[in-house]
């Protein structure tokens, strides 16, 4: 496989996923590629309506046309283009030359140095004017990027901490956390090392913990940090949440991550309000009519972190005829 076919995959294998479970599959055609989800990948305790999966699928899609358009190849995105196949979550097709212009250039490089951080960020503010940049990556494709601060801030923390006492309540849930959570034997799943550090007691935010469900009593304890007192918190929302909307708020999602990347930010998700159905609902209701939440970032100033493990293109990549 050579040429933008090829471009196409090793970029959209570094798109982001829940537990970095990687549900998607490439199928390469002679003029674009398909994008289909792995729905032996999925969660069934972590992400049991497929929210999660679409949003990775919709990611790679983005992963896939930012790519291209970085190596000078045109290409168009169709998303759900066959009811017969819902597997198949958008394909990618090839349309001709382009001629990169310097942003195509920044958010190509950034794909594959994009990384999920999940360390403290420093107590730095991000500018207003790169905030700006980034909800208008959101909007750019049909998605809107809600800032939160003040009181709305501390409803979602709220909503954070009860969710993520629901979820770390789920037996089921621990054991699926603790399946995807290894020590960097294998391409997929979160390393130890990336999981990030336990969050000190009184942290505004409730960070996932991903080494909780395979501590013991006899483990040792894990050392507690302190996160950013002033965290930057952004909910990214679609206009419906049929699995459409889903797809492209993965779109969307990816676009607002290469954008923040190639401008010296980081990133990390706080997803678990949107996990739990209750939550959901309530911060649907808060967020009123700036729509439906589909993911939530955290964004800030961190050190750059290394890159979780990707399955190689072999695996993952079938050809037609």
């Amino acid at each position: 496989m050579t040429g933008p076919a090829d471009i196409a995959v090793r970029a959209g294998i570094r798109a982001p996923s829940q537990h970095n479970t990687q549900p998607w599959l490439f199928r390469v055609l002679g003029d674009g590629v398909e994008v289909l989800r792995d729905t032996s990948r999925a969660l069934e305790h972590g992400d049991n309506d497929g929210r999660g999966a679409d949003l990775a699928c919709g990611a790679v899609l983005c992963n896939m046309r930012t790519a291209l358009a970085a190596a000078g190849h045109a290409c168009t995105v169709e998303v759900l283009p066959d009811r017969q196949r819902p597997e198949l979550a958008g394909t990618v097709w090839f349309t001709g030359p382009h001629r990169p212009g310097p942003e195509d250039v920044a958010l190509g490089t950034a794909v594959a140095r994009r990384a999920t951080n999940r360390r403290p960020f420093a107590d730095r503010p991000v500018p207003s004017s790169l905030l700006h940049r980034l909800t208008g990556a959101a909007e750019s494709d049909a998605a809107r990027l809600v800032m939160l601060s003040g009181g709305e801030l501390d409803m979602f923390a709220a909503l954070l901490r009860r969710a993520d006492h629901t979820l770390a309540r789920d037996a089921a849930y621990r054991a699926e956390l603790a399946a995807w959570t290894h020590d960097g034997e294998r391409p997929d799943g979160v390393p130890a090392s990336a999981g990030g550090p336990r969050a000190e007691a009184g942290t505004l935010l409730a960070m996932r913990d991903f080494g909780a469900a395979r501590r013991t009593d006899d483990s040792p304890s894990t050392a507690e940090r302190a996160f950013e007192r002033d965290p930057v918190v952004a909910v990214l929302t679609s206009t419906g949440d049929t699995r459409r909307h889903r797809i492209g708020a993965g779109i969307a999602l990816e676009h607002v991550l290469l954008a923040a990347t190639s401008r010296g930010l980081s990133a990390s998700f706080l997803p678990q309000p949107v996990e739990v159905e209750s939550t959901r609902v309530e911060l649907t209701t808060a967020l009123g009519r700036r729509g439906y939440p589909q993911t939530v970032l955290r964004l800030g100033h961190g050190y750059p972190g290394a890159t979780t493990p990707r399955r190689p293109v072999e695996d993952v990549t079938s050809y037609a005829g």
